[in-house]
């Protein structure tokens, strides 16, 4: 009984790790590796990738800046309404991508809930490149901001409370203290939330628009490729999944380096040598 309980357990295992893998070895393999590179080369690609790039760095270092110290507050501090916030932080984790482009447009549009005030300043947010840093930061934001939560929760606050006894004020145990050791999870959580924003689409598409060279990311272009040139749109989906399987390898890798580092005096110390 138990083997074959094994069995269904390994059948199981394969068959969903066949059916992951082989739609993006598909990608790789539908067309060469030479036309893969020749197509990366074409404009869209090219003006694709710049605006990507600039666009998700942007929207990074925003949800850094903004998300860290909101997820230690968070983390930190028992509040009336703090269950909202959480909720509010987590509910664009849910929300479908139209929806979060569609509620962008109706609070940043040029007819929306702020539009009037923006247009006073002088600034038109919606079809712009800002409006794609939005988007990004929208929907990417909250992967960081409830992983550096539980990173910041996983913190010893004993050691907190001895850094305050010690004298240190609150914002240096932030940053002498909780960062440090919270280090490893904020790392995944930046790494989760850039991986999210290079695959951002739907809210992207209704609120910034694809236009090529301003707004079209690499997943609008290959939207926008597939019945124009397909190879095109392969290759530029080839560079998506190797991005992301990079990022997430870096996810895996991060903790296991840190505990690395963290071990090495200790068994130094005990070497005879030492």
């Amino acid at each position: 009984m138990s083997r074959a309980f094994g069995v269904v357990l390994w059948a199981a295992t394969a068959l969903a790790l066949a059916f992951l893998v082989v739609p993006v070895a598909a990608i790789f393999l539908r067309v060469s590796p030479g036309d893969l590179l020749d197509a990366l080369g074409s404009p869209v690609a090219r003006d694709a990738l710049r605006v990507t790039l600039a666009t998700t760095l942007v929207a990074q270092g925003v949800i850094l800046l903004v998300g860290t110290p909101a997820a230690y507050l968070l983390a930190t501090r028992r509040f009336r309404g703090r269950s909202v916030a959480v909720t509010l932080v987590e509910l664009p984790l849910v929300l479908p991508p139209a929806v979060a482009g569609i509620g962008l447009l109706a609070a940043f549009g040029r007819f929306g809930l702020l539009g009037d005030t923006l247009s006073a300043l002088g600034l038109e947010i919606a079809f712009t490149r800002v409006a794609v840093v939005l988007a990004i930061v929208f929907v990417a934001g909250p992967f960081f901001v409830r992983t550096a939560i539980a990173a910041f929760e996983a913190v010893d606050q004993s050691l907190v409370d001895a850094s305050r006894t010690l004298g240190a004020g609150p914002g240096r145990t932030f940053a002498r203290v909780a960062l440090p050791l919270a280090s490893g999870g904020l790392g995944a959580g930046a790494a989760l939330a850039f991986a999210r924003g290079l695959g951002e689409f739907g809210a992207t598409i209704m609120f910034a628009g694809s236009l090529q060279g301003v707004t079209q990311t690499l997943s609008l272009a290959v939207y926008e490729q597939f019945d124009v040139d397909f190879d095109t749109a392969l290759a530029i989906g080839a560079e998506l999944v190797a991005a992301s399987a990079l990022l997430l390898l870096a996810v895996k890798l991060v903790p296991s380096w840190r505990l690395s580092t963290q071990n090495f005096p200790t068994a130094s110390a005990r070497s005879p040598s030492s």
